[in-house]
């Protein structure tokens, strides 16, 4: 018998899109020899649907529009009752649900607390860990607190708060909402007039924003995956012309590049894999995880953050630094399932 594997894609966050990408990729590769996809969208606004229309629907987000395809439901937390619910009346067991979520609402520990609530193995970190990458400045003190280098920051929770961290961080300096993705709302501040707008722009994606003193050196990153014995992949190095990897270099790499090795030392990438390893285990991680790290001019590693449901194309960064470690995206999907199951 295959098993039911609900795929969450969608979600009330500024990277619906991005998730509808790396949905429809994940349902595309999932063994189908093994498991049966039960896809849920989740639109916008919050509505839950179980879709069972194509899957390059998803990609160019004309699933909603497929109404004959789309039945309302909603995952069961009740535990004597537990599966999809559809609104016709049908209720889907459910082996292991996968959330394919990005942001807000979906990344941050809102789903996994309803799907570890209703008994369900979940792909991916739990509600804490999920909770706590989220949040920029609480994972950083996490992480100093088990002893790992960070940039110097501060959180605020008013613009003036955020100008005045500004003045003891020092400039030039990056502004980010706490809680955020994709880079939403990412300033690097230079110059005193620009910190107006750069404070503005980040509360407008949350209620805290955290100042982080900009780091000069490059920008790594680590993909982990486990949760007792752990597999990392190769590491990537971000390539940037500008100050900001954000939304539209992340998905069009017009000026950006990716290295897939990094173009750093063995014994370097050695550190990296290890750092991120032991961050990925101090912030409670599970199943799988993108650790991001800065590598200084003198040799030293700081940590970034931690994105718990990383992009999910098969040409994003945490399936190529899978494959590059010898585990190409099908087996990985499977791999995944394996673990939570």
């Amino acid at each position: 018998m295959k098993e039911n594997i609900a795929v969450l894609f969608g979600g009330r966050s500024d990277e619906y899109g991005v998730s509808l990408q790396s949905a429809s990729a994940v349902l595309a590769h999932m063994p189908k020899s093994r498991f049966n996809a039960l896809p849920v969208g989740i639109t916008r606004e919050g509505e839950w649907f179980f879709y069972t229309g194509g899957i390059e629907k998803i990609a160019r987000d004309e699933w909603r529009a497929d109404g004959q395809n789309c039945t309302p439901c909603l995952l069961s937390p009740d535990r004597a009752r537990p599966g999809l619910m559809l609104a016709d009346g049908r209720r889907l067991a459910v082996r292991a649900a996968f959330p394919v979520l990005h942001g807000k609402n979906g990344e941050d520990g809102t789903v996994q607390g309803l799907i570890e609530l209703s008994g369900t193995p979940l792909v991916g970190c739990g509600t804490l860990a999920s909770a706590l990458c989220m949040d920029k400045f609480r994972a950083h003190a996490i992480a100093r607190e088990a002893g790992f280098a960070t940039p110097r920051d501060a959180r605020a929770a008013s613009p003036s708060e955020a100008r005045e961290a500004l003045k003891r961080i020092g400039l030039p300096a990056f502004v980010k909402p706490v809680r955020g993705g994709s880079s939403f709302g990412v300033t690097c501040v230079r110059s005193e007039s620009e910190i107006g707008e750069a404070v503005a722009r980040a509360f407008e994606h949350d209620a805290e924003v955290i100042v982080e003193a900009r780091v000069e050196g490059r920008e790594l990153g680590c993909a982990v995956m486990g949760e007792k014995e752990l597999f990392a992949g190769a590491v990537d190095e971000i390539e940037l012309k500008g100050d900001v990897f954000d939304f539209h270099e992340k998905y069009t790499l017009q000026t950006a590049r990716i290295h897939c090795p990094a173009r750093i030392p063995d014994e370097t990438a050695g550190r990296a894999r290890e750092m991120a390893k032991g961050l990925y285990r101090a912030l409670g991680c599970r199943g799988f995880a993108r650790v991001d790290l800065f590598l200084t001019s003198d040799g030293r590693l700081l940590f970034n953050e931690v994105n718990t449901i990383p992009g999910f194309t098969a040409h994003s960064r945490f399936p190529q630094m899978m494959h590059a470690a010898g585990l190409p995206f099908g087996e990985l999907i499977e791999r995944l399932i394996e673990q939570a199951l």
